[in-house]
């Protein structure tokens, strides 16, 4: 019974994913001039949920005497995408079907996902613990997705998806999260502590992409008062995953 209650409460949290569908009842025209503000806001969430959830949780998980080895993985994590948004460019560069999506766009599906891979993993072994308790960690869990679903939707059409195809790739990537769960309940003696390390790899996957490719996005040329204007929601982003730590803290 406990694996329905953990498949049910990953799905409901995969939907949140569908938040972007509130950008169909905008024009295009509007919602082209906002896709900027989504993209500062995405940024600044990214690196919140760096620095605010992840590292912080994944030294605390695996001990202050580790915390070298979680930075590793964490530049480790970096890295790759160095390498894997280099790759992606190469293919495109060499394709014939001349894609007009961005790179950044396939990172933060790929990043996205393994970041929802964790949440399952963590909502399968909060239920495992109670009942209450898994409820309690899934009601966390979708308050910290909302604000950072809304944010990879307008990163994703910005980078060149149309709005229904951004809408259905972003939910594929969330619903990697029943994949965690079921990895989560089956797995978990096996996987042990060494799962840990999967935390401050996204860490970095979410630190190379917000600082390689969504901030240059909103430091163009667009005068100091627009300037400010996307460093400003750059920074709410931050302070909504401060908000949420110090929310799911007590």
């Amino acid at each position: 019974m406990i694996i329905f209650y953990i498949l049910l409460s990953t799905f409901l949290v995969s939907l949140i994913s569908f938040v972007g569908a509130l950008s169909l009842f905008f024009k295009e025209k509007f919602l082209n001039k906002i896709l900027l503000i989504l993209v500062a806001f995405s940024a600044g969430a990214l690196i919140g949920s760096a620095f605010l959830h992840l590292l912080p949780e994944a030294i605390e998980t695996a001990g202050i005497e580790n915390t070298l080895k979680v930075f590793v993985f964490a530049l480790l994590g970096f890295c790759l995408f160095y390498i894997l948004e280099e790759f992606i460019k190469w293919h495109h560069h060499h394709s014939t079907s001349h894609s007009e999506i961005h790179s950044f766009s396939y990172l933060i599906l790929f990043s996205d996902g393994l970041h929802n891979f964790l949440d399952g993993l963590i909502i399968a072994g909060s239920f495992v613990v109670s009942p209450i308790s898994g409820v309690a960690t899934t009601i966390a869990v979708a308050l910290h997705e909302i604000p950072q679903e809304l944010g990879d939707f307008g990163v994703l059409v910005y980078g060149g998806f149309k709005k229904g195809k951004a809408l259905l790739v972003n939910f594929l990537s969330a619903l990697t999260a029943m994949l965690g769960a079921v990895v989560g309940y089956f797995l978990a003696e096996k996987i042990g502590s060494n799962i840990v390390y999967l935390l401050p790899f996204a860490a970095g996957n979410f630190i190379y992409i917000a600082c390689s490719d969504l901030i240059p996005e909103i430091k163009k040329d667009f005068g100091l008062a627009k300037s400010l204007g996307y460093f400003c929601i750059f920074i709410l982003g931050i302070l909504l995953m401060l908000v949420m730590k110090l929310y799911t803290a007590e």
